[in-house]
Order: C-alpha cells, then structure tokens, then sequence
C-alpha cells in the first residue's frame, strides 16, 4: 500500500429538496446552488478511500486536500511515493507541486482526455454516486453530505471488494502491513 495514490475530484450539484425524478413535480428548482467538490484519494493496492467535501477545486483546496489525505494514509500505516491525478488546475499548480516536492512525492499525471488512465479513482467515484449520493433521497445537499462519513466507513471497513478477495480495503491493509 501507498505505492500509489490516486486522487480526483467530482462536482455534484448542490439542492435543497428531494428532485422531480422522486416527487414527479418539477415546480421546484435547486438551480443556481452551486456544487460540492468530492476531492477524493485512493491507495492503488488497497483501494483504501478518503474522501472530503470542498467548495472549490482550486489550488489551496487541492493542496490541503493533499495534506490531509496523506496525514490520514500515514495514521493507517499507508506511506506514499507516488500521486497520480489529471491535469485539473488545481494538480498542475505550483502550490501543489511544491507541496509534493517538499513531501518528495512523486507525482503522476494522466494523458489529457484519458480518465481510464485514472481508473481506480473514476472506478470509485462511480461507486460512491451510486451507492452513496443518489442511493437514497436525501432531502438537501446538506443532508447528503452529512451522511458521508457513514457511507465511507462502511466502504472501507465492511464493502466487499471482488478485487480483493472479496474482503473490504481495510482488511486488505492488515493483511499487506
């Protein structure tokens, strides 16, 4: 674990109301709300995840979110040598850069326009909209948000993982430290 770290961002609109496809009244509109960034880290080997919810995906979000995500890998034991992202302003940044060259951190970037490069990571954030974000009718953003926290404890510590044997991320990690 921590040979590679994938890391991605995904913007979900933000709303104040259960939507149309649930109540068949399209009178209301959350238009104009704005979004959530999902900045989101994957361990290659593990598919161990953090995830964090910001209000941009510029450079100072970016970095922290880098920080923290490493700071959180290196208490479970996961330490890091390479980051592999897109090119998103915030990835090609020199705060960014300069945060991974001090933490000497090597970083990856993909081809541009070639997400499968990224897989694990666009792999995970397909999972987590479908068994996380538009899973249940939460009744606002908000509400969705809050309810992060549960959904990624129950991926890393209890989903089943056909590529790990069928045992969760956290299990795979005891079993590799």
């Amino acid at each position: 674990p921590g040979e590679l770290l994938h890391l991605d961002i995904k913007k979900l609109a933000r709303f104040d109301g259960v939507g149309h496809r649930i109540t068949g009244d399209r009178r209301g509109s959350s238009k104009g709300m704005g979004y959530d960034c999902l900045h989101v880290a994957i361990d290659d080997a593990t598919r161990l995840a953090y995830v964090e919810v910001l209000p941009d995906e510029k450079r100072q979000s970016t970095t922290g979110f880098l920080v923290r995500a490493l700071r959180w890998f290196r208490a479970r034991g996961v330490e890091v040598e390479r980051v592999m992202t897109d090119n998103g302003s915030g990835y090609v940044a020199k705060l960014f850069r300069k945060a991974l060259r001090m933490l000497a951190i090597r970083h990856i970037r993909t081809r541009p326009y070639t997400p499968k490069t990224n897989g694990k990571a666009e792999r995970f954030i397909q999972t987590m909209l479908r068994e996380w974000a538009y899973a249940i009718p939460f009744k606002s953003s908000d509400t969705r948000v809050a309810d992060l926290a549960r959904w990624l404890s129950w991926y890393n510590e209890r989903r089943p993982h056909s590529a790990l044997n069928r045992r969760p991320p956290a299990q795979a990690l005891l079993g590799t430290t």
